[in-house]
């Protein structure tokens, strides 16, 4: 069974950076198109950047040109750097499959200050 674990989120100003890490155990993850999702309090967990297999990318158009997904197969991770972050910014942060879904990790906290 895949497991997802998120992590480097933190407290940030406007305007500041981050770079999210999601760790996958499990073989199936070098073929399996994987996705950032954030869900903020009392809002739906959207989908905010994916990357496939073979390295495409697709965002959202609220992060578009600020974030960046990327993923190294030989880790078995998949990244998101975030730019330019705004007080909207502020959500948790999740990883998953999206060709193949996987169990919720816990994800990570991303709090944007203005």
């Amino acid at each position: 069974q895949v497991q997802l674990v998120e992590s480097g989120g933190g407290l940030v100003q406007a305007g500041g950076s981050l770079r999210l890490s999601c760790a996958a155990s499990g073989r199936l993850f070098s073929i399996n198109a994987m996705g950032w999702y954030r869900q903020a309090p009392g809002k739906q967990r959207e989908l905010v950047a994916t990357v496939t297999s073979g390295g495409s990318t697709n965002y959202a158009d609220s992060v578009k040109g600020r974030f960046t997904i990327s993923r190294d197969n030989t880790k078995n991770t998949v990244y998101l750097q975030m730019n330019s972050l705004k007080p909207e910014d502020t959500a948790v942060y999740y990883c998953n499959g999206i060709t193949i879904g996987y169990t919720w990790g816990q994800g990570t906290q991303v709090t944007v200050s203005s």
